[in-house]
């Protein structure tokens, strides 16, 4: 009684239980494998670096980085191996304590969590809207967090499948109560799954190919989308009609989709091509079907259900007539004998459209189905049968979760959607206009000449293409992809492709030359009523192309051909905003800023012209890429800026630790769900800000805009810096995805890639696209204002926005560690360079952190949120060694040490480091 009395009292003493546990087995599996040598090094180092952590003992300081520098090659790697590891099983623990404390929170029946469906249906109920009007959002919502290939993505997915079998064995520990026996035959689980982990290669040894990478995603419906998306649903529909009970059908629309850009995102990836985009969509219908065929097989099970015990009804009848299946055994079981007839027609199905012969054979040959919705017509003859004739709690189980999940995967799978640069789309439009003899220098026309061309092309039925002519590899690449979009959407259904981004948008003309190229591919018909087959998104990503954002829509909205098309896609048109290329444009403050604006003026200019807005947010994990918790950030969202609809990307490593775990990944979605949901319907988050406010964000925005440019691109020598005190140039040697960390051959920073940029800072525990810049604007505009600190504390109390920026600069600032970082500025060969930027550096974060504790009115960094402070305070002892590592690593490396172990001693640190951060990148 009294260990369960302590356990109580204290919340996260069973995470401390788990996180010991795994310490032990993985000390022990060090011991047995690498020697007592090499295991009294690691212990030696992790007592030595929590003692230096706790204490800040500048003598224990003194003794690691001794320790560290004069470790012998031979173990190197086997402590980096070591720390890392156990940053990976530290990340499991805390995994399983969320779900742990959210069982334990929904058992003692306490009032439903904040980002929970229930909560906001309470707050729903609360607000006194009317349920008609919650049905109207959901018929014409769509929520849609998309999946995206992502280079610094580290973790190898047999390592992810080694962590989910010591999260498997946790998670039964806390479930069940186990005897002596079965606790002995846990603990070997453990210990057997512990030294698998340890003996898996971490590293790739080659790069991934785009097919890897679209295998990677589909493996996440088979952990968490495939049982999880359609469970939701149903609880979802089931908390509707208990919280709204005198509306009668609460059968929601499939809103919620997961999408995804692996395999048809070309933007700097020439590996994208017509035909992985083929064989990704061909793997992807596999992997729907295969499961809908487990499935038919597990329900054949569980609907033995004899026609002398029960009626059915005749639309049942007649489909169990239709089965191949005529076994006598059988012949009163019409549920058993449909679900054969429906087996063998979509087994047909798998056959004609992948050529995929399933696991287990139909028992004969069927003709396949024309369509996903006549599967899910099918599976539905089978469950109004089952409701209507005293079975329906047999229809509102696995049956009704399959019936969502046909109607929410199809054939498809996922939409993929396609996205290139806007110069690309350029240079094709120009050749096919100069092959046809139209226009020879569209290159050189001014921005009203190409818009007057291209409407006049766009009306002409009259194709530019020819197969007669020979195009450059460019061309002839992106017009593949058009004409197999084509195919591949009368192959799958128009869902499997619906649409087409255009990276770097900066004018009119940018999407005038997609349309033209989809009206070369028979996806736009032309005429009087024009009919666009696909979306056209423009993706604004710099500074000044979001400040341009509002005005480039309102001009294409005025002209009357494209707000044709726009009618034919129902009204309803989506723009991308860029999070990350902005934030490494103008600095974090400028690019929250200007993203909120944009969306402000866009919603402005949609409303004008009776266009519905969908905003699509290329958020990364991290906060320098727009990241941070996604409840609070629909929430900060501008007022009808999300109007039920939104759409997220998800990045790399957040894919994994979102939505690996089915549990976790439930909540994730239901987190999106609740906030889209919120964001709509309710205004209590959306007080309109001051005006006053809205002119401080000016001045603040335009301060750090110059600070944070000052430093990066207007410093002589930082470019050198950059690549010479972080391991940008080393993760371009890591095999961890198929795109260039560069857009273009060049080191110029502005040609790197965001998520690499990002990485890099995030690696030295500088994170500065974070935070730089923020306190140079506040302490300047103090100065200018010298009672301005109450302001800025009226604008955290009463504006959603301001509030959630801070709490992620918060959040950034609590992971940063100028110590770590001087040793990386070490490595500059340059001593007056490296002496100039990082007291820069410093001077900024000292300045940034000061004025952000004043204005929260906090005495320490992330002060409101103890949880968190408390695991990256655990996970610091455990990081630095492997800084530390990484510093001399890279100081042999770079000095011309071609030792193999150096190099991968270098790659394991960054894999080790990634994992104590979680979201890096």
């Amino acid at each position: 009684m009294t260990d369960h009395r302590t356990q109580e009292q204290d919340k996260d003493l069973p995470l401390r239980d788990d996180i010991r546990l795994l310490g032990r087995l993985l000390g022990d599996t060090v011991r047995e494998q690498e020697g007592d040598d090499v295991f009294a090094v690691v212990e030696k180092i992790r007592q030595t670096s929590i003692k230096f952590d706790r204490d800040a003992d500048a003598a224990a300081g003194a003794e690691l980085q001794a320790i560290l520098d004069g470790l012998p090659r031979e173990s190197m790697i086997a402590v980096v191996r070591a720390f890392s590891y156990f940053l990976h099983l530290a990340n499991i623990a805390e995994d399983q304590h969320h779900i742990r404390r959210r069982r334990a929170h929904d058992l003692a029946g306490s009032k439903p969590r904040d980002g929970s469906l229930a909560h906001t249906l309470e707050r729903i109920k609360a607000a006194g809207i009317a349920p008609q009007t919650v049905k109207k959002v959901l018929d014409i919502a769509l929520v849609s967090p998309v999946l995206t290939a992502h280079p610094t993505e580290v973790s190898r997915k047999s390592i992810l499948q080694c962590q989910h079998e010591v999260a498997r064995l946790l998670d039964k520990r806390d479930r069940m109560a186990l005897t002596p026996e079965e606790t002995e035959e846990s603990g070997l689980a453990l210990r057997r799954a512990v030294l698998t982990l340890w003996r898996t290669r971490m590293l790739r040894p080659n790069r991934l190919a785009v097919v890897d990478e679209i295998r990677n995603g589909i493996s996440y419906y088979d952990e968490t989308f495939f049982s999880e998306l359609p469970r939701l649903y149903a609880q979802f529909e089931d908390q509707l009609a208990a919280a709204f009970p005198a509306q009668d059908d609460w059968a929601l629309p499939s809103f919620f989709k997961i999408g995804s850009w692996i395999g048809g995102d070309r933007d700097g990836n020439p590996f994208v091509t017509a035909d992985i985009l083929r064989a990704g969509l061909r793997l992807q219908s596999t992997a729907a079907l295969e499961f809908y065929l487990g499935e038919l097989h597990t329900l054949g099970g569980e609907l033995p259900l004899s026609k002398l015990l029960v009626a059915v009804s005749p639309e049942l009848e007649a489909l169990a007539g239709q089965s191949p299946d005529h076994s006598p055994h059988r012949a009163d079981e019409p549920y058993r004998r449909a679900l054969t007839g429906i087996y063998a027609r979509l087994a047909a199905t798998a056959k004609a459209l992948d050529q995929h012969e399933a696991i287990r054979h139909a028992i004969a040959d069927a003709r396949p189905y024309a369509a996903a919705s006549d599967f899910a017509a099918d599976l539905r003859v089978m469950a109004e049968s089952l409701a209507t004739h005293g079975a329906a709690l047999l229809a509102g189980g696995r049956l009704r979760r399959l019936i969502r999940a046909v109607e929410v995967f199809g054939f498809h799978l996922a939409p993929i959607d396609l996205r290139q640069n806007s110069d690309v789309h350029e240079r094709s439009v120009g050749e096919l206009l100069a092959k046809a003899g139209v226009c020879m220098a569209y290159d050189k026309l001014s921005e009203d000449a190409r818009i007057g061309l291209l409407l006049t092309e766009i009306a002409s039925p009259r194709p530019l293409h020819s197969p007669h002519a020979e195009y450059s590899e460019e061309t002839a690449g992106e017009l593949a992809i058009f004409f197999a979009a084509k195919e591949l959407r009368s192959k799958y259904g128009d869902a499997a492709l619906p649409n087409c981004i255009i990276s770097k948008t900066d004018g009119v003309s940018d999407l005038l030359e997609v349309a033209l190229l989809l009206k070369e591919a028979g996806l736009l018909q032309p005429g009087k009523q024009p009919r666009l087959a696909m979306n056209i998104i423009p993706l604004f990503e710099t500074i000044g192309d979001l400040q341009a954002s509002a005005k480039v829509m309102d001009r294409i909205f005025d002209l009357a051909a494209y707000r044709a098309l726009v009618v034919s896609r129902g009204d309803e048109h989506e723009v991308m905003l860029g999070y990350s290329d902005s934030n490494k444009d103008g600095g974090f403050l400028t690019s929250g800023w200007e993203l909120y604006k944009a969306e402000v003026e866009l919603t402005e200019v949609f409303k004008k012209h009776g266009v519905r807005l969908r905003l699509f947010h290329g958020r990364g994990g991290s906060v320098g890429r727009g990241g941070g918790p996604s409840y609070q950030a629909i929430l900060a969202q501008p007022d009808g800026a999300v109007s039920g609809q939104i759409r997220i990307t998800e990045q790399g490593e957040v894919i994994a630790s979102k939505y690996s775990n089915p549990e976790v990944g439930r909540r994730n979605l239901e987190i999106l769900a609740a906030a889209t949901l919120e964001a709509t319907l309710l205004n209590l988050e959306h007080e309109a800000e001051p005006a006053a406010f809205r002119g401080i964000m000016d001045t603040l925005s335009e301060l750090a805009f110059r600070a944070y440019r000052g430093l990066v691109y207007e410093t002589d020598g930082f470019r050198t810096y950059f690549r010479e005190s972080t391991v940008v140039s080393e993760i371009s040697q890591l095999n961890i995805g198929s795109r260039p960390a560069s857009r273009k051959a060049s080191d110029a920073i502005e040609d790197l890639r965001a998520i690499p940029w990002v990485f890099s800072w995030a690696q030295c525990r500088l994170m500065l696209p974070g935070w730089y810049g923020f306190g140079t604007a506040v302490d300047t505009w103090l100065s200018a204002n010298p009672n301005g600190l109450d302001t800025l504390r009226k604008m955290v109390r009463r504006w959603p926005f301001f509030r959630t920026l801070l709490s992620n600069m918060d959040m950034v600032l609590s992971k940063t560690d100028l110590g770590i970082a001087s040793r990386y500025a070490e490595l500059v060969s340059d001593p007056a360079l490296r002496e100039e930027v990082f007291n820069r550096i410093r001077t900024e974060w000292e300045l940034t952190t000061r004025h952000l504790l004043a204005i929260e009115e906090q005495e320490e960094l992330l002060a409101d949120n103890p949880l968190l402070k408390r695991s990256i305070r655990n996970r610091f002892p455990y990081m630095d060694p492997l800084n530390h590592l990484q510093v001399e690593l890279l100081r042999r490396h770079r000095a011309g040490d071609s030792d193999e172990r150096v190099r991968r001693g270098i790659h394991l640190s960054i894999n080790g480091v990634a994992a104590g951060l979680r979201n890096s990148g």
